[in-house]
């Protein structure tokens, strides 16, 4: 047996719902391509629309400030809430592992509906599997954290850099799975484009090829070795705001001076290769924003919690922290909103709107969920599918109203 409710408001740490909410934000900022255009142009943005003037800028400010920046303090926090979430029922001598395996299988339940019925970049899959193996961590010391978080981010990298050396046949063959012809564009724009059958014959396409491919032979390895970090950045005092401020200010310091030169490297290489197929994926063109994409998370972490130290800009933390508590349906209805606006079951957008068009649309969302997330936090306990989960994890409804 488990306790059957929830942490309550008084333990929770509005620094970590802030950069929660901080994350969820930011990482719309990526997803919106994948929502709006062909799949291959997250990668190789001159596949599709056009890439110059503001287009450009809004690219090159986006894969400097956000690509892979927001998974991975997303996935630090995973990590972190595996250890939060299981610290009082420890201390009470419950069976911790019954609850933790029921919250991450609902959470696996959720992600397959979200991946195979909204979207196929659902990140939850991902992180229910992770979730299962991370939790036999949680009470490793923060140095043997951070060494096997270490080794499993460097498998990650591994495993992307091999195709560099494997054999000439092999490269021809992953050239050809990730860089569609012309008439393979067509395709899947018209399936976007089409009616619900054609739209979930794609998604059930692309939703396997990431289950498949892309979790075992690298989200896996990186998110995971992210949320051991984060367990080790929890046990640190890091995510908490407990730290000094100059431990702060030193601490965003060094990720930044680490982290913006490497992914604003990685931009100049790809601008200047225009986005060359073979230097991205067999060149190791990636290699320089996966490792500053780390260095960058952090010194967005350390940003928050020197903000949320200092207590100053107390409407936009409480307004962020709001979204960080109903992280798991605010992220499910920046699909549920984005995939009405691009899909032929909706407005039928898709591949129609270009890179500026698509941050005007960002902008909205974040608008709309700084505005409605407090406001349904004043009235009741979860977001609702917060609730949901809590109910399922707990096999008991939980309380809703205040």
């Amino acid at each position: 047996i488990f306790m059957r409710t929830p942490i309550s408001e008084h333990h929770r740490l509005c620094s970590i719902d802030t950069l929660r909410g901080f994350a969820l934000l930011g990482i719309l900022v990526m997803n919106i391509q994948s929502f709006a255009m062909i799949s291959s142009a997250y990668t190789f943005p001159n596949l599709h629309m056009d890439i110059g003037g503001v287009n450009l800028v809004i690219w090159t400010l986006s894969h400097i400030l956000a690509d892979l920046k927001f998974m991975a303090i997303f996935s630090m926090l995973f990590g972190a809430g595996v250890i939060l979430a299981t610290q009082r029922r420890d201390q009470a001598g419950q069976r911790t592992w019954t609850y933790h395996y029921a919250r991450t299988f609902w959470l696996l339940i959720f992600g397959m509906i979200h991946a195979y019925f909204i979207w196929y970049g659902d990140i939850l899959v991902t992180y229910a599997l992770c979730g299962f193996v991370v939790y036999w961590f949680r009470n490793l010391s923060a140095s043997t954290l951070f060494f096997i978080g270490g080794i499993s981010l460097l498998i990650a990298l591994l495993i992307m850099m091999s195709a560099g050396v494997a054999p000439a046949d092999v490269q021809q063959g992953i050239l050809r799975d990730f860089v569609p012809t012309s008439a393979e564009i067509d395709r899947e724009i018209a399936a976007y484009r089409g009616t619900w059958s054609d739209v979930q014959n794609a998604r059930l396409i692309e939703a396997l090829d990431i289950q498949f491919a892309g979790i075992p032979f690298f989200l896996f390895w990186r998110a995971g070795g992210l949320m051991l970090i984060g367990m080790a950045l929890f046990k640190l005092g890091v995510f908490s705001a407990t730290r000094s401020v100059k431990f702060y200010i030193r601490f965003l310091g060094v990720s930044g001076l680490i982290g913006f030169p490497l992914v604003a490297h990685s931009a100049v290489q790809l601008i200047g290769k225009n986005w060359d197929p073979s230097f991205s994926l067999l060149q190791h063109g990636g290699v320089y924003n996966y490792l500053g994409s780390i260095g960058v998370a952090l010194f967005y972490v350390g940003c928050i919690m020197l903000i949320a130290k200092k207590a100053i800009w107390h409407t936009m933390q409480a307004r962020l922290a709001a979204v960080g508590r109903m992280a798991f349906t605010n992220y499910i209805l920046q699909s549920v909103i984005a995939t009405g606006l691009f899909y032929g079951y909706g407005f039928g957008l898709f591949g129609s709107v270009e890179r500026w068009g698509q941050f005007l649309i960002v902008l909205f969302i974040w608008a709309f969920q700084l505005w409605m997330s407090p406001i349904w936090l004043s009235k009741f306990r979860f977001g609702p599918l917060e609730w949901l989960w809590r109910s399922l994890t707990y096999f008991k409804f939980q309380t809703m109203h205040k």
